[in-house]
């Protein structure tokens, strides 16, 4: 990873945030609720320690969708884009990769869920550690 803070924003710039402490992980979640919510096979992300995450403007356009179960889902109230994920009690977030300005230098090394990866794109061989479930919080 590059030096911090590591800075990122959505589509239309409405909303910009920095990460200030170094990711726990990164990887890649291949759940259905990701494939939805992104449209592609699977969502990239960092873990991020609970102060890790600051929103430096437009958080008053920031949307959160909290399923029944699972992680709150957060996003620009204008543009749409995914940003940022947390769990209940808000102990971590999890930041979406492609939001992150160019030159961050954070990179996955785990897949999730594999379980639900799409049949049109076969998991490839990557090297990457792949679990059944949820990632450990450190891989």
């Amino acid at each position: 990873m590059t030096s911090l803070p590591v800075t990122g924003r959505c589509l239309c710039g409405a909303v910009r945030f920095e990460i200030v402490e170094a990711p726990l992980s990164a990887g890649y979640c291949h759940c259905t609720r990701c494939q939805r919510r992104t449209g592609a096979a699977a969502s990239a992300q960092a873990r991020l320690p609970k102060d890790a995450l600051r929103i430096t403007a437009g958080e008053d356009h920031v949307r959160t969708w909290q399923p029944e179960q699972g992680f709150a889902k957060l996003f620009c109230g204008t543009c749409g884009s995914a940003l940022f994920s947390h769990d209940p009690a808000k102990e971590h977030w999890a930041v979406r990769l492609g939001a992150l300005d160019p030159g961050h230098g954070i990179r996955p090394t785990f897949r999730q869920r594999v379980e639900s990866a799409c049949e049109w794109e076969p998991l490839p061989e990557d090297g990457l550690s792949r679990y059944e479930g949820r990632a450990p919080a450190n891989d």
